[in-house]
Order: structure tokens, then sequence, then C-alpha cells
């Protein structure tokens, strides 16, 4: 139980840890080019425009698509407060690429990407410094000196600093001067299986490298990030722990039933007296099995109950002190706690599994020790000593 406790343990905490953004996330920027294409030279600069979202929205594979614009060292002041945060220019589908909770309000929207309003949602660490716990919705921020009109609160996707702002992205390019510029690409792919996963991001590849005239193989040109890959790779290891974990498992139950064996061969050797009075009197060798056989059964169940019943409540107190640090470090990081190491229990149903087992293992080490008594013929056990 503690070593299948703390594999669900390891598993679980690093599984939180990725839920921070979409699982089938994906990620695409540009730089320039490193290999010749068509006669050009290396060293041209790739740039990600509004066309470029119009594609791969329509892009088969692709579910959510976000185009974000970096606006850097940026102003932002409310009355008398101030500090320098980041404004980030995106679309609505990127709430969901990065799983961004809205605390308050609403995140952008499609109205204000067409009528490029001057709306503006401000992350938690932003309200705190500004607002310090007023009312922030409906007022208006400074940015770089212009308006913008607070719509939402939100949380940055399980991080533990909320100092990003997000703007509609075709009001931070009219405002901030970023013509139809955009810096990269947050995505989410349709996929389950590290094939399909792959086959998507080669299409995405291949089509913008059509676009922009480079090698779809050039990653100095379009840098990629499949998250999903990274996902089903980690997975994968702990599947192969979780089968180490049972292995190991498994040959401690091995272990415990040689030594529950061994003790009932001793027990049959101390008890041959008692056995060959009973096999006198009428007892048949199943009878004589089926005591020994009970008797090993139960020392395993009650013994092996003990330790399940140990081994459980050992989890349960750890998985209580893990919670309590993890409420403690989101208390201090902004409603976010991070851990590689979280719910180190084990499902109801392996619990009664492994009891079962345990009854299995106890018949087969008393099995042995059983025959064995079954064979003694009472005029030798009656003169045993």
């Amino acid at each position: 139980m503690i070593l299948l406790g703390a594999g669900n343990g390891l598993s679980n905490g690093v599984s939180q840890n990725f839920m921070r953004d979409a699982v089938n996330a994906m990620w695409l920027w540009t730089g320039r080019t490193s290999i010749p294409y068509k006669g050009m030279q290396e060293g041209r600069e790739i740039r990600f425009t509004n066309a470029d979202y119009d594609i791969l929205k329509d892009l088969e594979g692709i579910e959510k698509t976000s185009g974000r614009y970096f606006i850097g060292g940026n102003l932002f002041s409310y009355g008398n407060e101030y500090g320098e945060y980041t404004a980030v220019t995106c679309h609505p589908d990127l709430k969901d690429v990065e799983s961004i909770d809205i605390v308050d309000g609403r995140f952008v929207n499609q109205v204000d990407i067409k009528q490029t309003r001057k709306s503006v949602v401000l992350g938690k660490d932003i309200y705190d410094a500004l607002f310090d716990g007023k009312e922030a919705i409906g007022e208006y921020v400074r940015v770089n000196n212009i308006p913008f009109k607070v719509v939402g609160i939100c949380t940055e996707g399980g991080g533990t600093r909320h100092r990003n702002a997000y703007i509609p992205v075709t009001t931070g390019q009219k405002v901030f001067n970023g013509s139809n510029r955009l810096h990269n690409f947050a995505l989410t792919i349709n996929a389950e299986t590290l094939e399909e996963s792959q086959a998507i991001e080669k299409r995405v590849r291949e089509t913008l490298a059509r676009k922009h005239k480079f090698d779809a193989t050039d990653d100095s040109a379009l840098g990629s990030y499949n998250k999903l890959e990274d996902v089903i790779q980690t997975m994968k290891i702990f599947q192969a722990i979780d089968i180490f974990i049972w292995i190991i498992g498994i040959g401690t139950l091995i272990a415990g039933v040689v030594g529950v064996s061994n003790i009932m061969l001793i027990v049959v050797k101390e008890r041959t007296k008692e056995i060959g009075i009973r096999k006198a009197i009428g007892a048949s060798p199943a009878s004589v099995i089926g005591l020994i056989l009970l008797e090993a059964v139960m020392i395993t169940t009650i013994a092996g109950y003990i330790g399940l019943v140990l081994g459980t409540g050992l989890m349960e107190g750890l998985n209580f002190v893990v919670e309590k640090q993890f409420e403690a470090s989101a208390a201090t990081n902004g409603g976010n706690g991070e851990t590689l190491f979280r719910n180190p229990t084990v499902d109801l149903g392996i619990a009664m599994s492994a009891t079962l087992l345990l009854v299995v293992a106890g018949a087969i080490a008393g099995y042995i020790p059983a025959k064995r008594a079954a064979k003694i013929k009472p005029i030798v056990a009656l003169r045993d000593e």
C-alpha cells in the first residue's frame, strides 16, 4: 500500500503540473531561417501576421487558436498606484489554451476583437497592486497612458505569478502600432496519441512553410512546442514505474508466502501428535488439510489486514500533510500551489483486491504444510515426542 501510494502521489503531482495549460496545447514562434530555400539565402526573418491566424484556425486538427502580440515594458496605473507589468494581446481562445481562470468579470470576447474595444483583463497580481481589494470591473486603468476598461480579473493557469494583462489583439495592434504583426500562436490540437499529435504538428509546419517560403524542417525559422508529446511520454514513464512497483509488491508477497509456509511447516511439526490423534479418532485427510489451510489463511488475512490499515493510514496522514503544505503555498502564491507529490492514496478497489490477494496467498502458503499433515500416519504421530 505504501509503494502504490507513493507511486500514485508522484504521478498525481506531475500530472497536476501538466494541467496548468491544456494537455493538448501547442505553441509556435518564429525566428530566422538557417537553411537556404529555393534560391533564397538563410538568415531571413520570418514573421507571423493576422493572415496566419486565419489559416491556422481553419486547419484540420486545430481546435482552439490564439495569436499573441507582446507589448513589453508597459506602465499600468490607476489613481496614484502604478507598476510595470506585461500586456499580452490575444484572441478569446487563449483562455482555454493556457487554462486562464476568471476570478471576476469575463475574458476577452469576439465583440472586443471586432470592435477593437479598449478592454483589459488584469492578472490577479496587477489587480491587487492597483486596486487593493476595491471594485475594478468597469473602472479604467491606463496602459502606457492609454485608458482601458477593466472587464475581468484572472489567474494564469496554475502559475504562481499573475502579472499579465490581456487585451484584444486587434486593439493592441491598432493602439500600439503593431500593424498586423503577431509574435506567436497558442493552439490546442485534436489528438489523443503521439502519432496523431506529430501528424498535426507536421501539417501545421508544412502549411506555414509554404506560405512563408522556408524549409518545413527548419526549427530556427519556426519553433514549436507540442505539450501532448511530453504528457504522453511522461505518462508512459509512470506506467513503467507502476509496473515496477507491482513487481516489487508481488515479490514482497511471495516472500511473505514463503515465510508463512515455513511457519506452518513448523506448526505441523509441533502438532504431529495432535494431528495423529485427530486421524486416529476418524478425522479425514480433507479435514486435516482444511484445518491447516484455515490457520494459514487466518494468519495472512489478519496480519495482512493490519498492514493494509497501517499502510492506508500512513498514506492518508501523508496526504493530509501534503495538502496543508499545498494550501499554504497556494495562499502565498495567488491561489495556486506547486508540488511534485499530490494525493498519495490508493483506490478502494485496489485495496480490496489486495485483501483478496492476501487470502489467496494464505491458502497457497498453507497448502504444502497441509498436504504434509494429511500424509501423517496416526501410529507414527502417536509415537512422536
